[in-house]
């Protein structure tokens, strides 16, 4: 697998990587094994970054990486971000403090069973949070502690990126992009490269739209969130379908399968496209299924896309997507 350094934390990191938030809830359920068995694929595929948050099952995903990393003698040769702040509740920007994030990171550092966690994000926390000096401060002082080796951010909104990177401290941002989110690219990705910020790219395929295997009359579990968060009503709308109304989403993806190339899946062509963004220092799709994730890795060898297919993407989202996703996000 090809490899891209994430900003100037040193990790040389694979350019596909995984993504846990299914094997950690509100994708349906999902047993220990189940989880462990999705860890064990991504690393025979040759994947070495893997990304968690506490919150991913109340520490579930967590501890199911931590027995597989064990299991396979392999913590060294494998990165492992994880995030904190999600589970303050209310979950408000006075609350990101050094004594609740404190908190977090040491159970995370014992679910993950290291001292030092390699790399911890802000898991989206409210807006006015980014613009407190001592939100990051909290941060300084856990990686002066030995805590945390690096540290960034996870966000809902491209503002909120920007103005996180301002801050000396913050390596990496987590940011949804994909071919039905696109405004990273205007700005933001010149700014991060600019910076030498990592740019970890997550809900790469849409929450499945993006794989062409969705139908309108897919039913979802109800513990699955593209059944109860389609408004927005447990957290962010732009973490589920990437914010796109879900008939919207559907007709966009008809328009895009005749531009899929030849020997490629749509979901392969998805996260081509993220990866031919020089910017993107790692991409974190998620599954539970083997066969997918060596799929989603194999996309590392593929060539870049056409110039005739980019532009094709880019002639759907402006006709099907801009209008309700663009500037929202």
């Amino acid at each position: 697998m090809h490899r891209r350094q994430l900003g100037t934390t040193g990790y040389d990191v694979t350019d596909v990587g995984f993504g846990t938030w299914n094997i950690g809830g509100d994708w349906g359920d999902v047993d220990e094994e189940e989880g462990r068995e999705a860890v064990r694929a991504a690393l025979d595929a040759g994947i070495d970054f893997i990304d968690t948050a506490d919150v991913y099952g109340d520490g579930f995903s967590e501890q199911r990486i931590a027995e597989v990393l064990d299991e396979r003698g392999v913590r060294d040769d494998v990165t492992v971000a994880t995030k904190a702040g999600r589970r303050l509740d209310p979950h408000t920007a006075d609350r990101y403090n050094y004594e609740n994030l404190s908190q977090f990171v040491d159970r995370s550092r014992e679910y993950l069973g290291v001292d030092s966690l390699e790399l911890v994000q802000l898991h989206c926390p409210p807006t006015e949070a980014y613009y407190q000096p001592e939100t990051f401060a909290a941060l300084d002082r856990l990686k002066d502690e030995g805590k945390i080796d690096h540290y960034g951010v996870s966000v809902e909104k491209v503002e909120q990126a920007l103005k996180a990177i301002e801050y000396p401290g913050v390596e990496t941002v987590q940011i949804i992009f994909n071919m039905f989110r696109q405004r990273p690219a205007d700005l933001f990705f010149e700014e991060a490269a600019r910076r030498d910020v990592g740019v970890v790219v997550r809900v790469p395929l849409a929450s499945g739209l993006l794989t062409g295997k969705l139908s309108r009359d897919t039913e979802f579990p109800e513990n699955d969130h593209r059944n109860f968060n389609i408004e927005g009503e447990a957290f962010d709308r732009g973490e589920t379908f990437a914010g796109l109304p879900v008939d919207d989403g559907f007709d966009a993806v008809d328009e895009l399968r005749d531009h899929v190339p030849e020997r490629m899946t749509m979901a392969q062509m998805a996260l081509r496209w993220i990866l031919d963004h020089d910017a993107v220092s790692t991409v974190i799709p998620g599954s539970t299924t083997p066969d997918h994730i060596e799929a989603n890795a194999a996309v590392s060898e593929m060539a870049p896309l056409s110039h005739q297919t980019h532009g094709a993407v880019r002639d759907v989202y402006e006709e099907y997507v801009f209008d309700a996703v663009h500037h929202r996000w």
